[in-house]
C-alpha cells in the first residue's frame, strides 16, 4: 500500500517534470498524452487506496526526516484515511478529466507543453496539501497551489485588457496578481495559527494535536480556530476576499475547472473538515463560519442575477456552494459539507468544461447575450450542461439535490431557521441564474449570427472525457448512506433530531418547489427570446448587483491607490532622497577624496620627499599629544 500511496503523490510531479522538459519547445502532441496518462495512474492508485481504506482502514506512511532542530521534529508524512481517500479520488478524477480536455482545448496554444506543466504542478500540491499528516506539510501544499494558480491564471500574460463588453478592465496577469496578494493576505493568518498550535503543543501532527487541544485555554483555542480560519476564508473566497475568484476566470478555462470545482477553492473547507476536533470544541466560532458562509451564498447568487459572462456566472455559482460547504461545517455537520464538496465538484467541473466548449465554438466569446439557439448545433454539450445545472440547482435525481437538501436539513435540525430561510432562498436563486444561462445560451434566439459567429461542436474525444462527471453528476447523490458511514469512521456523525425526521418530507418538497419555481421564471424570461430592459438595466439595484455592489471598487480606491500612492512616496521622497543620497553622497565622497589625493602621485622624488617629512612632522605632533594626555 506504501507503493500505492507514493504513486497517488509522486505521478502529477512526474508528469509536471516531464512537459517541463519540452516547456521551451514548440507543441508536442505526447506531452499532453504522457501526462493525461500519468494523472490517470495517479487516479487509479487513489481509487485503489480508497478501496483499501473502505475495508482495512487508513494508512500512514513517513517518507522521511523534514525539520529536525532542537525540540521540534516534522517528518514528511502522508496519512490516507477516509477524508483523505475520498478527496484524492475526488481530486484526481477530475484534474484527470481536466488534462483530457486539455488537449483539445489548448490544441493551438503555444504554450501547450509549459501549460500541461504548470497544470500537473498544480494537482501534485493539491495532493501534498490534502495527504500531508501534519499542518506543516500541508501549508507547504497550500502555498503550492496558490503559486501555481498564479501562474495558471496569468497563464495568457502576455494579453492586456480583453475589451469585452462585460469586465473590460481585466487582464489575465492582473487577475492573476489579485489572486496571489488576496491570498498571501488570508495566509499570514493561518501560519500566525499554525505558530500558536506549535508554540502551545510544541507538535504539528495532526493526531498529536487534537489529542492535546483539552489543555489549551478556551480563548487560546478561538484564538487558533479565527486564525486557521482566515486562511480558509482566502482560499475559499469568503467575503471579504472573494473578488480574486470571479476575477480569475481571466485564466484558460480548463484551469477554471480545476481550480473551481475539486481543487483549490475547496482547500478552505478541507482545512475546516480536517481540524473538526478544533472547531467542535468552539461552537461560537463555527456559528460564525455558518453565518458568514451563509451571507456568502446568497451575496454570490445575487451577483449571478445579472451576470452576462459564461465563466462568471458559473465562478459565482461556486462562491455561492462553497457558502453551502461552510454552513454545514460551521454547524458540525462535516460528513455532510464534505459530501457537497465531492457532489459539487463533478457537476460544476461538468459546467465548466461545458462553458469552454461553447467558448471554442463562439472564438472566445463570453457574452451570452450574444448567444442562443445553440442546442441544435451542440447537442452534446447541450446535454452536459443541462444535466450539471440541473445537479447545481438541486433537482431529484441528481446529486446535487442530495447533497443541499442535507444541507438546509442541517440548518433546520440546529434551529438556526434564519441561515435555513437565506439558504433556502438562495436555492431559488441558484435554479434561477443557472437556467437563465442554459436559455439564453442554447434556446432563445439565434443571436450569434448577428455578430458573425459559426458554432460547431468539439472533438468527440473531448466529449468523450466529459462522460463520467456527467454521470458522478447523476448518481452521486444515490451513494449518500453509504458515503456517510464510510467517511463517519473519521469524521463525527451527525444526527438529526426525531422533530426533523418528521418533518424531512415537508423541507424536501418546500425546497423543490423553490428551485423548481427558479427554472419556471427563468423559462418564461429567456427561453424564447432575449428580452432586454433598458429601464430595469439602468436601476440602482441592477447596476448595485452588475458591479459587485461596487466592492472592487471601494477596494481599489480604499486599499490599492493609497497604498500605490504611499508607495510612491516612499520611493520618491525615502528612497531617492534619503536612502539613495546617501549612498550615493558616501560613493561621491570616496571619489573626490580619490580625486583631491591623486595630486600626490605625480612622479617627482622631491615631491614625494616632502609628503614623507609632512607625514613624519604629523606623526611627531600626534606622538607628543598623546604623551602630554597620558
Amino acid at each position: 500500500m506504501e507503493t500505492l500511496v507514493y504513486t497517488a503523490l509522486f505521478a502529477p510531479l512526474v508528469s509536471s517534470l516531464f512537459a517541463a522538459l519540452f516547456g521551451m519547445t514548440p507543441k508536442r502532441q505526447f506531452v499532453g498524452i504522457v501526462t493525461s496518462l500519468l494523472l490517470f495512474v495517479s487516479f487509479v492508485s487513489s481509487a485503489l487506496l480508497l478501496d483499501y481504506v473502505m475495508e482495512f482502514g487508513s494508512i500512514h506512511v513517513t517518507m522521511m526526516d523534514w525539520i529536525v532542530a532542537g525540540d521540534m521534529s516534522v517528518p514528511f508524512g502522508f496519512n490516507v484515511d477516509q477524508v483523505t481517500a475520498v478527496m484524492m479520488t475526488v481530486v484526481t478524477l477530475v484534474s484527470t478529466v481536466v488534462h483530457i480536455y486539455s488537449n483539445g482545448y489548448m490544441e493551438h496554444d503555444k504554450g501547450f507543453n509549459r501549460f500541461f506543466s504548470y497544470l500537473s504542478a498544480f494537482v501534485f500540491s493539491m495532493m501534498v496539501l490534502v495527504m500531508s499528516d501534519n499542518f506543516l506539510g500541508l501549508f507547504i501544499g497550500w502555498e503550492g497551489v496558490g503559486v501555481c494558480s498564479w501562474l495558471l491564471i496569468g497563464f495568457w500574460y502576455h494579453k492586456e485588457d480583453v475589451g469585452r463588453d462585460v469586465n473590460p478592465s481585466i487582464s489575465p496577469a492582473w487577475a492573476a496578481n489579485e489572486a496571489f496578494i488576496m491570498n498571501r493576505i488570508a495566509d499570514l493568518g493561518m501560519l500566525v495559527g499554525i505558530f500558536l498550535i506549535y508554540w502551545n503543543i510544541g507538535s504539528l501532527q495532526y493526531d498529536v494535536v487534537f489529542s492535546h487541544l483539552d489543555g489549551l485555554s478556551h480563548g487560546m483555542l478561538v484564538a487558533i480556530g479565527i486564525f486557521l480560519f482566515i486562511g480558509a476564508m482566502g482560499k475559499s473566497a469568503q467575503f471579504p476576499l472573494h473578488t480574486w475568484l470571479a476575477d480569475a476566470m481571466e485564466g484558460p478555462t480548463p484551469v477554471s475547472a480545476l481550480i473551481h470545482a475539486a481543487t483549490m477553492v475547496t482547500a478552505g473547507v478541507y482545512l475546516v473538515i480536517r481540524a473538526n476536533p478544533l472547531y467542535d470544541m468552539i461552537p461560537e466560532v463555527g456559528y460564525f463560519i455558518a453565518a458568514l458562509g451563509t451571507f456568502v451564498a446568497i451575496f454570490a447568487a445575487s451577483m449571478a442575477l445579472v451576470n452576462r459572462d459564461l465563466k462568471r456566472i458559473i465562478a459565482y455559482s461556486t462562491l455561492s456552494q462553497l457558502g453551502y460547504m461552510f454552513a454545514a461545517a460551521g454547524l458540525g455537520a462535516y460528513w455532510v459539507a464534505l459530501f457537497h464538496l465531492a457532489a459539487h465538484a463533478f457537476f460544476k467541473a461538468l459546467l465548466f468544461l461545458g462553458a469552454g466548449n461553447v467558448m471554442h465554438a463562439m472564438h472566445d466569446e463570453l457574452d451570452i447575450f450574444k448567444m442562443g439557439g445553440l442546442k441544435k448545433i451542440m447537442g452534446w454539450t447541450y446535454a452536459y450542461m443541462g444535466v450539471a445545472s440541473l445537479a447545481l440547482a438541486g433537482i431529484w435525481p441528481l446529486a446535487g439535490f442530495y447533497s443541499k437538501d442535507t444541507i438546509l436539513e442541517v440548518a433546520f435540525n440546529e434551529h438556526t431557521y434564519g441561515i435555513w430561510f437565506i439558504l433556502w432562498l438562495t436555492a431559488g436563486l441558484t435554479a434561477f441564474y443557472s437556467f437563465r444561462l442554459v436559455f439564453l445560451t442554447f434556446w432563445s434566439d439565434s443571436r450569434y449570427k448577428e455578430f458573425g459567429f459559426h458554432p460547431h461542436e468539439v472533438q468527440k474525444y473531448v466529449l468523450w472525457a466529459m462522460a463520467p462527471l456527467a454521470i458522478l453528476a447523476v448518481v452521486f447523490g444515490w451513494y449518500k448512506d453509504s458515503f456517510m458511514e464510510f467517511v463517519t469512521r473519521t469524521l463525527p456523525l451527525y444526527e438529526m433530531s426525531e422533530h426533523t425526521h418528521h418533518m424531512v418530507g415537508v423541507l424536501i418538497a418546500v425546497t423543490t418547489l423553490v428551485a423548481v419555481g427558479g427554472i419556471v421564471v427563468a423559462y418564461l424570461m429567456y427561453s424564447r427570446r432575449l428580452k432586454r430592459n433598458e429601464k430595469i438595466e439602468k436601476s440602482l439595484p441592477y447596476r448595485v448587483l452588475s458591479n459587485q455592489y461596487y466592492i472592487p471598487i471601494f477596494y481599489e480606491k480604499a486599499f490599492s491607490k493609497p497604498y500605490a500612492e504611499l508607495s510612491d512616496i516612499a520611493w520618491k521622497e525615502i528612497d531617492m532622497q534619503v536612502v539613495d543620497a546617501t549612498v550615493d553622497g558616501i560613493a561621491h565622497l570616496v571619489e573626490e577624496s580619490g580625486d583631491g589625493a591623486r595630486g600626490m602621485q605625480t612622479g617627482n622624488l622631491s615631491d614625494y620627499l616632502k609628503w614623507m617629512a609632512f607625514g613624519v612632522i604629523a606623526l611627531a605632533v600626534l606622538a607628543v599629544f598623546v604623551a602630554m594626555k597620558s
